[in-house]
């Protein structure tokens, strides 16, 4: 991967680790859809040792697919792991970085001090990786960083690069450089302006290391297509990106189908074509690495500090159309600028258009003759994701072909809207794809709690299926549902811990009664 080979699609299984027939036949499943790196959890020891079992048992079978070992805390497991997989990936915000005493004070010495510290713990994987041949990935969580580099960077992408550069520094200072970078958050706006800013600092210090990407915890059917494919999409678009991994809650096979429907515009680039579409794509009117929005003057209730609108084509005329389907005609297009074409030509136009101090509000405008309804969520969320992120557009109107429906354009911009955190219609769930640490049924709790929660709009509630990243990558959620043991919940209030241990059948139940003591409980409208 990497260099001119196409991008690749990777997904994990769910199955728990030790249960080595479930994994094989997942991973299998997985592999037959088109997953080209399958990756599994080893928490502790016994799970990286059995992962050669899972190996040998794939390999028997005609899979000579790659695995990746999954590790955050134990650096012992990553090391069995090393021998048997052709991949490791740690999370520098877990794996050899302890939480550091009460009062410590993170001066430059004792900063140096606790670098000096992961390197003692980093070097014998590097030497067994060296050794057999084995990448590594360097995967920083914003959910997840240690508590050292928050404390000198801040819970920001510039605190998810620094991580990031501590351990590429410590793999060049051994000589290592089989490596693979992601940045990766369920804020889809902090993962592309993370690993735009990674790239950035890269290209400065001569680097060329190969990008994985991802939004973390997307969560389940359109919400969770839509905004993989915006975060995935706006940076594949600027020609970064050498392999992905869509997170869905739902069983990783059918996470494969959306990678491969986003990956139908770009793969099979050469590296030549991959440095074009850099140069060419990096046309911004904004800072690429932090959000602002175009300022634009207000037409009634579109530009200006409105949020952004969803217009469509009806029998009648254009007309605006709200989340509750209500329909307003529109008629003076001239104080509007509609622009349609691709992600590069709409910046281009936008970009002349503020050299000439043109302020009209941006309607963007793309029309999807052909397709089924997730190649359209995932094409017109690329498109129109990638440029809204950026702080261009003021509203949005989508065009589909036969056997599209209305309904699912209208859903599909809202959502849209949604996952780039540009205008909020609905309540926003983050929710872990699970793995083999997760003990609970996650995608039926989700599919409850959506059924249950789903009209408070507004609000953002976590499904988790661990304490691993659960409550890091939660932390700009209202309220978090984590898996705390086998059939186990424990509840969140913003980062606190509410209830613990509160058994599954109870948990929705219980959520619901927190909502109502703190005030966030509106009845739902029939």
């Amino acid at each position: 991967m990497g260099g001119s080979f196409p991008i690749r699609i990777q997904s994990m299984t769910s199955a728990n680790t030790m249960d080595t027939q479930a994994t094989v036949k997942q991973a299998i499943r997985m592999i037959k859809a088109g997953c080209e790196y399958v990756r599994i959890t080893a928490p502790g020891i016994r799970e990286a040792e059995n992962l050669a079992i899972i190996k040998h048992q794939l390999r028997q079978s005609g899979f000579r697919t790659p695995l990746i070992a999954d590790i955050h805390f134990n650096p012992k497991a990553a090391i069995v792991a090393a021998r048997i997989v052709e991949k490791v990936r740690i999370n520098p915000g877990n794996y050899a970085d302890p939480k550091p005493k009460p009062g410590f004070s993170f001066n430059d010495k004792e900063y140096s001090e606790e670098i000096e510290r992961i390197r003692e713990r980093l070097n014998p994987l590097l030497s067994i990786c060296a050794e057999y041949g084995t990448a590594l990935r360097i995967g920083v969580n914003h959910g997840s960083l240690s508590e050292r580099i928050m404390a000198r960077y801040g819970d920001t992408p510039e605190g998810m690069v620094q991580s990031a550069l501590e351990f590429i520094n410590l793999c060049r200072d051994s000589g290592f450089h089989n490596l693979v970078l992601s940045l990766k958050s369920s804020n889809m706006r902090v993962m592309v302006q993370a690993t735009r800013l990674m790239v950035s600092r890269m290209m400065d210090q001569g680097m060329d290391y190969p990008m994985h990407l991802g939004v973390t915890e997307a969560g389940d059917g359109e919400d969770g297509r839509v905004i993989s494919a915006a975060g995935i999409g706006a940076l594949l678009e600027d020609g970064i990106g050498d392999t992905i991994r869509v997170s869905l809650t739902e069983d990783p096979e059918l996470e494969v189908p959306v990678a491969r429907a986003i990956l139908s515009r770009y793969n099979q680039p050469s590296l030549e074509n991959k440095e074009a579409e850099s140069s060419e794509g990096a046309t911004f009117i904004c800072d690429p690495f932090s959000y602002s929005k175009r300022i634009s003057s207000a037409t009634n209730t579109i530009g200006g500090n409105h949020p952004p609108v969803v217009m469509l084509s009806s029998p009648a005329g254009l007309v605006l159309v709200d989340e509750h389907q209500l329909e307003t005609p529109f008629e003076d297009l001239k104080l509007l600028r509609i622009v349609s074409g691709d992600t590069r030509g709409i910046r281009q136009c936008v970009a002349s258009m503020e050299k000439g101090q043109d302020s009209r509000p941006v309607i963007i405008h793309k029309t999807y003759p052909t397709g089924d309804s997730e190649n359209f969520q995932v094409n017109s969320a690329i498109d129109c994701g990638s440029l809204l992120i950026d702080g261009i557009g003021d509203g949005l109107w989508l065009e589909a072909g036969t056997g599209i429906s209305r309904e699912t354009i209208q859903r599909a911009a809202f959502a849209i809207l949604q996952a780039t955190r540009t205008r909020i219609t609905r309540t926003m769930f983050i929710a872990c794809p699970s793995c083999g640490r997760t003990q609970f049924n996650i995608q039926e709790s989700l599919r409850v709690i959506k059924a249950r929660t789903g009209h408070l709009t507004g609000l953002k509630i976590a499904v988790m299926g661990c304490i691993v990243n659960g409550p890091g990558e939660m932390a700009d959620a209202d309220y978090g549902y984590v898996g705390s043991g086998n059939g186990r919940i424990s509840l969140y209030k913003g980062r606190d811990v509410i209830r613990k241990n509160i058994p599954e059948a109870d948990a929705v139940d219980v959520l619901i009664t927190l909502l109502r003591e703190n005030g966030d409980w509106k009845e739902p409208q029939l």
